[in-house]
């Protein structure tokens, strides 16, 4: 494959890497990011079988920038900026970590052939996860969690550890879950998958390389029998351009279904407040849906003073949404919340806005609710908006998807921390 000097107005410096499926560049005027170029190009066995597939590099380009898409708005920490030609993207610069990370709801395939006795089709809950020491002539071997914490890779500064190999682990099951969900939607099974890691300049560890139909096991309706990934390539007997062409179109079919995959931006939150005066109370609970990616609106109503007025705005929003949550904000004797719920059958979240001098008196009426209604009581505008991501995350896998970021960013945020305090402590 000629080396271009340009693509797509960026100017190309050196080649850091080319592989048997796409080459890596520099860039002469941003060295934060590299080109990556997809080749027209199809392997299987580490490149034992290896065949020129024209337009596998312009649908493999399409592919895996609409799964980092769906990834980079959940806000998973990807390399993936965005695409800039037919068969091109930039990404942010890193080191890679020379270890793949595959992931199993199922068993099938090798794992059958290296775990006898297992069924295929055995369910793994949690998925499953292994690791692979990147080495084609050794055929990258398997390698356990210890073999790649003794092995101490230093990948642009940092020291991969047992932190580091927690959180890969876990980022690993966390863009498989993200995935899965997705190709639920296309009634699709993600079977298996296998993604690998950058270490930014900043020491950032990042999902990276390219994800697409070479990187899964995807069976449509659940079905061996109607497999659209590579392992298609992998079982033919022999391979003749009839059969080539079949592979092409079923990795263009699964482009295809990527398309307009990110779930309608067709819900509210409604936060409703039985008094202005609790504007900043609500405005936190709307900051908190944001950062969540909840579509808010905040409106006042007392449902003492204003009840014909109160249901009315119910009705309005009833009439407009089908994915809807009403958080009621209420101090003193709430009747906000429990009189939406005993006209609603959308899911209503109190939010009183007590502090510690009126904690015992007005929270009583939030919790204290007529029997017939369900309408929950929680007291910080953080726990209201995740309750109402994870009423809305039922149906909608984006909303859910970012919870379980937010998940895996706790997981970041508590080994930062306790490397940090390890990194200071001194030997007595």
């Amino acid at each position: 494959m000629a080396t271009p000097k340009e693509i797509a107005g960026y100017k190309l410096g050196k080649k850091v890497y080319e592989g048997k499926t796409k080459q890596v560049f520099e860039l002469v005027d941003n060295p934060e990011l590299v080109l990556l170029l997809n080749k027209d190009r199809i392997t299987a066995g580490d490149g034992a079988r290896a065949h020129d597939l024209e337009g596998k590099a312009e649908i493999s380009n399409k592919t895996n920038a609409k799964v980092f898409g769906i990834l980079n708005a959940a806000g998973v920490r990807t390399a993936f900026v965005k695409c800039v030609s037919d068969k091109a993207f930039l990404a942010k610069k890193c080191d890679m970590v020379p270890i793949e990370w595959v992931t199993r709801r199922l068993a099938t395939g090798s794992y059958l052939k290296r775990n006898p006795g297992i069924k295929e089709g055995f369910r793994f809950a949690p998925p499953k996860q292994e690791t692979f020491f990147k080495d084609d002539e050794n055929h990258d071997p398997q390698w356990c969690e210890e073999q790649i914490v003794s092995a101490g890779f230093k990948v642009n500064g940092l020291v991969i550890g047992q932190d580091e190999v927690d959180i890969m682990r876990e980022t690993t099951i966390l863009v498989f879950e993200i995935l899965e969900k997705a190709w639920k939607t296309r009634n699709c099974a993600l079977i298996d998958m296998k993604i690998e890691f950058g270490v930014d300049e900043k020491g950032q560890i990042l999902v990276a390389d390219v994800i697409d139909s070479d990187s899964w096991r995807l069976w449509p309706a659940g079905d061996k029998r109607l497999m659209v990934d590579k392992q298609v390539y992998r079982n033919l007997v022999e391979v003749t351009q009839t059969e080539l062409d079949t592979v092409k179109r079923n990795f263009n079919w699964v482009s295809e279904q990527l398309d307009n995959i990110l779930p309608k931006n067709d819900h509210l939150v409604v936060i409703l407040m039985g008094s202005a005066s609790d504007k900043e109370h609500c405005e936190k609970i709307a900051r908190h849906c944001a950062a969540l990616g909840l579509n808010t609106e905040l409106r006042v109503s007392s449902a003492h003073k204003g009840t014909a007025g109160t249901l009315q705005i119910v009705a309005e929003y009833e009439s407009l949404f089908d994915n809807l949550v009403f958080i009621c904000v209420a101090g003193r004797s709430n009747g906000l919340g429990p009189v939406l719920s005993g006209n609603t059958s959308y899911p209503v979240i109190n939010c009183p806005p007590v502090n510690a001098g009126n904690m015992q008196v007005d929270l009583w009426s939030s919790l204290n609710v007529p029997s017939g209604l369900g309408c929950g009581t929680v007291l910080y505008p953080e726990a209201a908006a995740l309750n109402a991501a994870q009423t809305l995350g039922l149906t909608n896998y984006l909303i859910w998807s970012k919870l379980r970021v937010k998940m895996n960013e706790n997981l970041l945020t508590l080994k930062k921390g306790d490397k940090e305090l390890r990194g200071v402590r001194k030997v007595e």
